[in-house]
């Protein structure tokens, strides 16, 4: 099994809270590493429908049998149980009892909210980071974007384009319609392909409602989906302190570049090189990797990008307490000049002393400049190296 790098704060979350929870998007790996992690828990897994059904047939039966400590896989299924999950923790008193895993996101916080709230550490594992699965392996960037990172693909899986085929049809099948009314499916997978086209930039919900025939409403209700289902996340534009000439739409990035490669329909890593969307795409991966690494260790840190009305940009700020890192994202493999611009206006606008810059581009080299360090694709990570 590869080492999550979210196991040691699970472990630790469990030996100071009653009970932990472990979401994230379909396929990212959450029963092997909760089953690897914990083998004195009993695993059950509410998947199976006898199972679910003694679940909410007689709830208070069912966890007695559990026993003392368990893990209650897709946890979704049964949300009565949180209600009895309460009982037995308040009634217990212990830490480490219970492990709850399931991939929505929206499901299980309004459970949590209503029952366990206080009770309960929440983790969300998304699918592998690079410096999980890619440590000094030689492979180029176009290869490890295009493959994506979801595990399944890690075992034997041949053909990429299937497996990303059959996810989408399982996730619109599925999730989509236990959230929404969607009348006509194929208009919803062409909004996902829309927004596919449009990530790393503004989102206009308008323009994308009427090329779909659909009202805004509609528009911010599906988008709202593919985030609790953790196949998108927005970046929101940071104006604290700033000047008020700041844009207020947000940007719209995807979790796994595998996933937005098979959206937009490019079949090989070398279509990469020369496609019109390359330089959205690889911003789609540095920031999903950033985030990865947040999530992974639980950081304090909020992410934002930074834009004025004039056009003046920051691909991303990173909020963490006392400091603040304006990155730059560039996915041309040589060091220019003009990579630094949107750096420079940031270093004269923020007026933060405590505020580092940093240049992450598509090449191999590394340099730390008297005003900037640049890194490389695959050292993504280095930015938190004081954290």
């Amino acid at each position: 099994m590869i080492k999550r790098e979210i196991a040691k704060s699970i472990i630790d979350a469990l030996k100071v809270m009653p009970a932990v929870t472990v979401t994230g998007p379909r396929q990212s790996g959450k029963t092997t590493l909760v089953k690897n992690l914990l083998p004195g828990y009993k695993y059950i897994n509410l998947e199976d429908l006898e199972i679910r059904a003694f679940a909410l047939d007689d709830p208070k039966g069912f966890l007695k049998t559990a026993g003392q400590k368990a893990i209650f896989d897709e946890i979704q299924h049964a949300p009565q149980l949180f209600s009895y999950l309460q009982v037995e923790i308040d009634t217990a008193g212990r830490n480490g009892m219970y492990v709850l895993t399931g991939f929505n996101n929206f499901l299980l916080m309004q459970s949590i909210s209503q029952s366990l709230a206080g009770r309960v550490a929440i983790f969300h594992l998304l699918p592998f980071s690079q410096d999980e699965i890619y440590p000094m392996v030689d492979i180029t960037l176009e290869e490890v974007i295009h493959k994506g990172f979801y595990p399944r693909l890690f075992q034997q899986i041949k053909s990429y384009h299937n497996w990303y085929a059959d996810y989408i049809s399982t996730y619109i099948e599925k999730d989509v319609r236990k959230l929404i009314n969607v009348g006509d499916i194929n208009s919803f997978r062409d909004f996902l392909k829309l927004c596919a086209a449009r990530t790393g930039q503004l989102i206009n919900f308008s323009e994308i409602g009427n090329e779909l025939s659909v009202s805004y409403q509609t528009v911010k209700r599906w988008l709202s989906v593919l985030e609790t289902g953790y196949i998108l996340f927005r970046l929101n534009p940071y104006s604290k302190n700033l000047n008020k000439r700041i844009v207020k739409s947000s940007k719209i990035y995807f979790y796994d570049t595998g996933l937005l490669c098979y959206l937009l329909g490019i079949k090989i890593p070398e279509d990469l090189q020369y496609h019109y969307l390359r330089g959205f795409i690889f911003e789609s991966y540095v920031i999903a990797e950033l985030k990865k690494y947040i999530y992974n260790r639980t950081l304090n840190a909020d992410t934002w990008f930074y834009r004025d009305s004039n056009g003046n940009e920051v691909d991303v700020i990173i909020e963490a307490p006392g400091i603040l890192k304006a990155i730059e994202i560039k996915s041309g493999k040589t060091v220019v000049k003009q990579f630094f611009k949107g750096l420079n206006y940031w270093s004269k606008v923020s007026g933060n002393k405590k505020s580092e810059q940093y240049l992450i581009y598509a090449g191999d080299d590394k340099q730390v400049r008297s005003d900037s360090i640049v890194l490389n694709w695959h050292s993504i990570s280095e930015i938190f190296n004081d954290n």
